[in-house]
């Protein structure tokens, strides 16, 4: 990573503004690190854009290397690492000390609402979070079924309400570290850190939700973060005017079409199925919207790539008729289902088949001190609002948990 800050002068961006290449494996890194933690950026391709390379090479000292990020504060990295990223935007990367009554992995609505009440009984808590602050919640354009919210909430509203009232109560937040082990030493829980940190605990909630599920056709690995998505509330802006297909006919897939075509010119759903399976009152939003077409019964094979990493269309088969065709939209966002956020604890703790976490009626995992809440857990609803209350639960169950080993 090169600071360039002192090398020639650039104009401050009003937002961070990042020059990349879809050839570039950093830049596709950066914008993932973005996205992860709901950094806003403009983001200029310098092949789409020639003009910009001129500013990459006077920023650069003549080299045209990239990513090129500004900053609204006039600072420039180049090639700069995640961690390097992190620090820039001051995410707390340390916890403060090395134990703690409770550690929370996942900051969800589960996992805040549980620090909410461990911290308020005066237990030590930290939460470890790998992306933005609130989970899948914080990625959710409008929440029209949480309760208390009569006419609905903005999801990234409602994490940062979450946050500040976990803050408030003490909560320390632990942001941009991925946890890849779990282990225990007598009473006391281990937690291990990708950068090689460990924290140790009385008890661990894990809380780390579930993530969206991938096609697993050819060509999508290699566009992903370029023309393939997973997060309109992310990507859709970088659609305007432009044609976009949405996979998946769930409620997920359903509510992001309504986002992506306030950018959009025409979005298409597509679902496997022969009917969709949204809720009924989506679907009648979504059949309200002219801008949307719904089309059933499709099964996509693969997303062709051209030799610059660009999409060169989408090859699906109409499972009525057996025709196969090619589409030419200009992006993708893939939406078809969630799988849990469990495989770094899946050595330790029993799971199902699709690899969600069993409990029992006490929210314990198989491995005793460690608890599960929220969508991760196998038997959850998969909702925000039953997310928060198991994450209140919980908190309750741990309180039990360390109430007898005080005992003993």
């Amino acid at each position: 990573m090169t600071d360039a800050s002192n090398g020639p002068t650039a104009t401050p961006p009003e937002t961070i503004r990042m020059y990349g290449a879809a050839w570039c494996p950093d830049c596709r890194r950066a914008k993932t690190f973005f996205g992860e933690q709901r950094i806003h950026y403009e983001y200029i391709d310098i092949e789409q854009h020639p003009e910009a390379i001129t500013d990459v090479e006077r920023i650069n000292n003549g080299m045209r290397s990239i990513p090129t990020i500004l900053f609204p504060d006039g600072t420039i990295l180049v090639e700069p690492s995640d961690d390097e990223l992190a620090a820039k935007l001051e995410l707390h990367l340390e916890a403060s000390q090395g134990f703690y009554d409770i550690i929370i992995i996942g900051s969800g609505p589960a996992g805040l609402t549980a620090g909410i009440y461990t911290s308020r009984e005066g237990l030590s808590t930290l939460v470890i979070e790998k992306s933005g602050v609130g989970g899948q919640v914080g990625l959710t354009r409008q929440m029209d079924n949480f309760p208390g919210f009569d006419e609905g909430v903005n999801g990234a509203d409602l994490a940062n309400r979450l946050r500040r009232q976990a803050e408030r109560f003490g909560v320390e937040i632990l942001q941009a570290q991925k946890v890849v082990g779990l282990d225990d030493d007598g009473a006391y829980r281990i937690v291990r850190t990708a950068n090689g940190r460990e924290y140790c605990a009385n008890a661990v909630l894990l809380a780390t939700g579930s993530h969206y599920r991938r096609l697993g056709v050819r060509g999508e690995s290699k566009l992903i973060g370029i023309n393939v998505h997973f997060c309109a509330t992310c990507d859709a802006p970088f659609y305007k005017g432009k044609s976009v297909y949405v996979f998946g006919g769930g409620n997920s897939g359903f509510q992001e079409s309504l986002h992506i075509c306030q950018f959009a010119d025409r979005v298409t759903i597509l679902e496997y199925d022969a009917e969709p399976h949204a809720s009924l009152a989506l679907q009648q939003k979504v059949h309200d919207c002219a801008a949307i077409e719904i089309l059933t019964n499709q099964e996509v094979r693969e997303l062709l790539v051209t030799p610059d990493r660009k999409l060169a269309g989408v090859r699906i088969v109409d499972r009525l008729t057996g025709e196969e065709r090619i589409d030419h939209p200009d992006g993708v966002f893939v939406l078809t289902g969630m799988e849990p956020n469990s495989e770094p604890f899946k050595d330790r703790v029993e799971t199902n088949q699709w690899g969600f976490i069993v409990t029992d009626e006490t929210l314990e995992t198989s491995m005793e001190g460690v608890f599960a809440a929220g969508d991760v857990r196998a038997g959850s609803t998969k909702q925000a609002a039953s997310a928060a209350g198991e994450g209140a639960t919980a908190a309750l169950m741990m309180r039990q948990y360390l109430a007898q080993l005080v005992k003993v």
